[in-house]
């Protein structure tokens, strides 16, 4: 069951790699956005707000954390941890526009038309943790799947010790060489045979004069 924790540390390489790269999106957009007039609220750049504090930066410092876990991690469930952190932060991205609104809270207006306000939702909150929630529910699976070869590496690691406790039960003296069950008998046989030669030769009397 131990072995069985383990698991190779590519296994989440990829997808933690790729949730890093979304939450440094995610927490950089709403600061650089403006400079090509996309964005939300002011069309100035790098303008700090605590509701930018909570929608995005928060949620992309939680999913950089778990894509960072997830790239690093050896151990299933230190690895699980950090796929459900970044799932978390994926979900606020979705929903946390929606609930701030309940709260008075809000990033403002979206600039430009019609056409750049629906690619700036689904850049900075809506889409953008559609797409972290799917990476980390993929690195999710693939951590909860023990493979063939992990399997077997556990099967070798416990292997050993119950093989020794076999052998010390096995009784030593039904050991018997091979080579002495397969020459046994022709040897005796011989014997027997040379032994009767000699005292029929002994025992007969000689007719001669």
């Amino acid at each position: 069951m131990t072995g069985t924790m383990r698991a190779p540390r590519s296994r989440g390489m990829l997808s933690g790699l790729l949730l890093v790269l979304l939450a440094i999106w995610g927490g950089l957009i709403p600061f650089i956005g403006p400079y090509f007039n996309f964005g939300f609220g002011s069309s100035e750049a790098w303008v700090y707000s605590a509701d930018r504090l909570v929608l995005s930066i928060l949620p992309a410092i939680a999913v950089g954390l778990g894509g960072l876990i997830l790239m690093t991690a050896a151990n299933r469930p230190v690895a699980q941890f950090g796929g459900w952190l970044a799932v978390l932060g994926g979900l606020w991205f979705v929903v946390g526009t929606t609930i701030a609104a309940l709260w008075n809270m809000g990033v403002g207006a979206p600039l430009g038309g019609e056409v750049r306000q629906v690619a700036e939702r689904m850049s900075f909150f809506e889409g953008l943790g559609a797409v972290m929630v799917l990476f980390a529910g993929l690195a999710l699976g693939r951590f909860l799947v023990v493979g063939v070869r992990e399997a077997r590496r556990a099967e070798r690691e416990h292997r050993p010790a119950d093989d020794r406790t076999v052998a010390d039960d096995r009784p030593e003296a039904t050991a018997v060489p091979a080579q002495g069950r397969r020459r046994g008998p022709f040897h005796i046989g011989r014997q027997k045979t040379g032994a009767s030669t000699g005292e029929e030769r002994h025992t007969t009397p000689s007719r001669r004069g």
